[in-house]
């Protein structure tokens, strides 16, 4: 491990002390070592991919009143503190400015290889068993129902719209979660992200299974 990926990561383990459990040091943890595995099977800049995979959530909009921009130059002013090269740390910039799934529909088509990665392993984590998990925690971090068979899913919502829902938890599988699997960009994360899928669409079915008392 390099000098620079050692400093990040005590940065951003001690950044993220107290973070809401989906979106703490475990979570950085698993992107990065998933972007690791898939950028052994591409060619890329693994030193961007790992900073920011470890930076990608170092401010989440979420639990900052929505700015997108806090996360930029937090990521900036490390990364210079350290003397990363200026053309890494824009590298890094723009992904973290782009992997998020409510900004899909503002990047570029042709985007770098290094973003699909991250945004891969972002997204993987998102997805199966972990998944499950971390959507119920920040369900339940946000107060939000679990499920209400009258709140129907709204699906094609606009990034404010997105922004702004407060939905319940099981809507959001059909609102983001299960689009995931089809929105991934490359072989091994389209791979990885099929069996954690099927394990979401049978959780989806117990779950209505207990709602009903059908068991």
């Amino acid at each position: 491990m390099s000098e620079k990926i050692s400093q990040t990561i005590n940065f951003v383990k001690e950044k993220l002390t107290g973070a809401e459990a989906g979106h703490d040091w475990f979570h950085i943890e698993r992107v990065w070592k998933n972007s690791k595995k898939i950028a052994e099977n591409v060619d890329c800049n693994l030193q961007v991919v790992e900073l920011a995979a470890l930076l990608h959530d170092i401010a989440d909009p979420k639990f900052h009143d929505g700015d997108e921009t806090l996360a930029l130059k937090i990521s900036e002013d490390f990364l210079k503190s350290i003397e990363v090269e200026n053309a890494l740390i824009e590298q890094v910039l723009f992904i973290i400015k782009n992997i998020s799934f409510k900004n899909r529909g503002e990047v570029l088509e042709e985007t770098p290889i290094e973003l699909k990665i991250v945004q891969d392993a972002d997204r993987l984590d998102a997805i199966g068993a972990i998944g499950i998990a971390r959507t119920f925690n920040f369900g339940g971090f946000k107060n939000n129902l679990m499920y209400d068979p009258g709140i129907p899913s709204k699906l094609d919502m606009t990034k404010e719209e997105y922004k702004k829902s407060n939905g319940t938890t099981i809507n959001h599988f059909y609102e983001k979660l299960l689009l995931l699997k089809d929105l991934m960009n490359t072989e091994t994360g389209k791979s990885m992200a099929e069996d954690r899928h099927q394990f979401m669409l049978k959780f989806l079915d117990q779950f209505y299974k207990e709602w009903n008392s059908e068991d």
